[in-house]
């Protein structure tokens, strides 16, 4: 999945002699956390986010001896370091830029124009897409050897059963000679699936049933 196909391209924007009163309101109405600030060709030139507008508001029982502050333009306060991505990169790769560089939101550019956006919610719904957990199923989660094929020969049970698999993960076991296979497979009900795979050798470590799955 690319990110083109999760970003959002409604973006709300400020330009740099925005004030931060006008930002403030633009967040308020908008319910969002952050406004990239564009020029007048639509070029990145800086970002501000709700935090930056908090840090520079007076406090409330101050408001009325620092309403100039509000009108100071946001371009005294914006960040212009910003990190940006692309619309091809892939999504697991900007949750890496997330991760690594704790932040919020990626604005998205093209040309040098921005033409879009990703927040922390876009990625927490794209990951839900991508598990399938949105979906009625359930979870089956196998420890395999970690060798080639092991995917293939367990989906290959899975699909003697005629069941959907609606996502596949996988990650480390502790240790470095196991994976973990995680199965979202479209059924209520596994428990003739989860037989077969122990029957076929595999060590199945969700869900575990003693006495029904064994």
């Amino acid at each position: 999945m690319i990110v083109e196909q999760v970003m959002n391209t409604s973006v709300v924007t400020l330009r740099a002699t925005n004030t931060i009163a006008e930002a403030l309101q633009l967040l308020r109405h908008h319910r969002i956390r952050h406004l990239p600030v564009i020029d007048g060709e639509g070029r990145l030139v800086g970002l501000v986010t709700d935090r930056d507008l908090r840090d520079a508001s007076p406090s409330i029982f101050h408001l009325h001896e620092h309403l100039d502050d509000l009108q100071k333009p946001v371009s005294a306060i914006m960040k212009t370091d910003v990190i940006v991505g692309h619309p091809l990169d892939f999504v697991e790769e900007v949750a890496a830029l997330f991760y690594e560089h704790q932040i919020g939101c990626l604005p998205i550019v093209n040309g040098g124009k921005l033409v879009g956006i990703i927040t922390e919610t876009d990625l927490l719904h794209t990951l839900i897409q991508l598990t399938g957990v949105h979906q009625p199923g359930s979870q089956i989660e196998i420890k395999v050897p970690n060798e080639a094929g092991m995917l293939g020969k367990a989906a290959s049970i899975i699909a003697e059963h005629h069941v959907n698999i609606a996502s596949v993960l996988l990650y480390p076991d502790n240790d470095p000679n196991y994976k973990i296979l995680v199965f979202r497979v479209q059924t209520m009900n596994p428990i003739n699936l989860i037989h077969d795979l122990k029957k076929a050798g595999y060590t199945v470590l969700w869900p575990n049933l003693p006495g029904v799955t064994s």
